[in-house]
């Protein structure tokens, strides 16, 4: 018998030894580092090499968001308190899940992943550069465990939609990954085809990312919170001096720079360390919206920004930061929009699209607090 003829052997006999069902259930993902990753069963234990990723999870697996998650690193904790109480309240279980530490400074548990014995590890795009100096891949292979790389921060374009459906396919519901991904569309329609039809001037937008954890002047490149301003209709300014999503310009550039608009990024960041005076905005927020404007007007004395145009005008503001590693971008850009052109989108109602979508997609609700103004009664 020739080579070719015992391998074709071979393979009919294992495939004889085989539940049909088993090679039914297999099946193969290109993740958003253009790997093929194939899994030969459903995926049934994973854990989140982002405990932010549980906003994507949420809207694909609405029964119950923990059902398949074995472990999860604690930045949901520490970045969103207010959003990790929302989940762990409705689902006692995510509470008792282990934490595991971040890939990016070390702090990733290696013997935890294995004890854990997870069919899956989803590490976010940015993650993958540690992961292959420490040889994770092949580490992992050893015992099993895949990794899948997905994508909400670093190039939201390219790969959002594609990030929904490597989570449908994992958690057996691409029918709902596909619906979250036509909202998203239908939803960033909304603001890109007025702005398409209208071409109004685009005012010039600084974004102050993470005030409160990050100095005067972390900002925004060309992705991210800087596309979306892009996207409703504004000309981001960290985009002329930062190369990639994220960086920081020196604060006489945001003088010299003097934009008509500021938007801060806020979050419940009590439990992270060395966070002080950061704006509290997000799930929940709504009741301390009074202390987050003080505190958003706080931050508007430094001389970065006192001599501004936006300051003048008042014209600043405060977002969710979270918006920036999740599915839910269209939110923001609607309510960016209506910052920015407050005429040409006066009917839209960015809050009422949220509720729509807590609603549809997601299991817990939806409570308002994700944006305030400098100034009451913007």
């Amino acid at each position: 018998m020739n080579f070719v003829k015992m391998l074709a052997v071979s393979a009919a006999a294992i495939a004889g030894l085989m539940p049909l069902s088993a090679w039914a259930q297999s099946f193969t993902i290109k993740d958003v580092a253009g790997r093929d990753v194939s899994f030969d069963k459903p995926v049934e234990r994973v854990i989140l090499g982002e405990g932010r990723m549980l906003y994507a999870v949420a809207p694909i697996e609405k029964e119950d968001p923990f059902a398949k998650i074995v472990g999860w690193r604690n930045d949901l904790w520490t970045t969103d308190k207010d959003g990790f109480n929302a989940y762990v309240e409705r689902f006692p279980k995510g509470k008792d899940l282990p934490f595991l530490g971040n890939l990016t400074d070390g702090t990733l548990q290696t013997e935890t992943v294995v004890k854990l014995h997870p069919d899956v590890l989803l590490l976010p795009i940015g993650n993958k550069t540690a992961a292959d100096e420490v040889k994770l891949e092949d580490m992992l292979a050893g015992i099993g465990v895949k990794i899948v790389y997905i994508d909400f921060r670093e190039h939201i374009l390219a790969n959002t939609e594609p990030s929904l459906k490597i989570l449908g396919k994992l958690f057996g519901h691409e029918d709902r990954a596909e619906a979250v991904a036509a909202y998203w569309k239908e939803q960033m329609a909304r603001v890109t085809d007025r702005l398409k039809a209208a071409n109004p001037p685009k005012p010039n937008v600084f974004m102050y990312r993470a005030a409160g954890l990050v100095e005067c002047c972390g900002t925004f490149g060309p992705d991210n919170f800087g596309l979306m301003v892009d996207w409703a209709g504004g000309h981001n300014l960290g985009s002329d001096f930062l190369p990639g999503y994220t960086g920081s310009i020196n604060a006489e550039q945001v003088v010299a720079s003097n934009p008509e608009v500021i938007v801060i990024t806020g979050s419940n960041w009590s439990q992270t360390k060395n966070a002080k005076d950061y704006v509290n905005v997000g799930p929940n927020a709504a009741p301390t919206l009074g202390d987050s404007r003080k505190a958003l007007n706080t931050l508007m004395e430094n001389p970065a920004f006192t001599g501004s145009k936006a300051v003048a005008g008042g014209n600043v503001h405060a977002i969710w930061h979270q918006f920036y590693t999740s599915p839910y971008q269209f939110v923001a850009v609607q309510q960016l929009a209506k910052w920015f052109h407050p005429n040409l989108f006066a009917d839209l109602d960015p809050d009422a699209t949220f509720k729509e979508f807590h609603e549809k997609f997601l299991p817990v609700a939806y409570q308002p607090g994700y944006w305030v103004d400098a100034k009451a009664g913007q």
